[in-house]
């Protein structure tokens, strides 16, 4: 059983920077395409950014284009989203999700794997 498990979220001011790790164990982390959601109170979780296992091509929302990085460390079984220039509408549990299809989609329903989520507060 696939088990993703998430670090890196907390308190950071409008402007500031954060990075997030999503640890896997329990699978073939190489043939797993990563992927980071987001959930705000009220809202519907949305898409942030994704890596695919093969080739290894990232992807990532229109909303945060420019401020984000997805990678992934083969021989860490980790995968990390670093983001930048944060908002306060940004403020959102943070879910690390998997799947064994190869390419990044933007829909969760793609991803079974899923983490317990992180909580990041961005302050205006």
């Amino acid at each position: 059983q696939v088990q993703l498990v998430e670090s890196g979220g907390g308190l950071v001011q409008s402007g500031g920077s954060l990075r997030l790790s999503c640890s896997v164990s329990g699978g073939t982390f190489s043939y797993l395409t990563m992927a980071w959601f987001r959930q705000a109170p009220g809202k519907e979780r949305e898409f942030v950014a994704g890596i695919s296992w093969f080739p290894g091509r990232s992807a990532n929302a229109d909303s945060v284009a420019g401020r984000v990085t997805m990678s992934r460390d083969k021989d860490k079984s980790t995968a990390c989203l670093q983001m930048t220039r944060l908002k306060a509408e940004e403020t959102a549990v943070y879910y690390c999700a998997a799947t064994e299809i190869v390419a990044v989609h933007t829909s969760a329903d793609r991803y079974n794997y899923w983490g317990q989520g992180t909580q990041v507060t961005v302050s205006s």
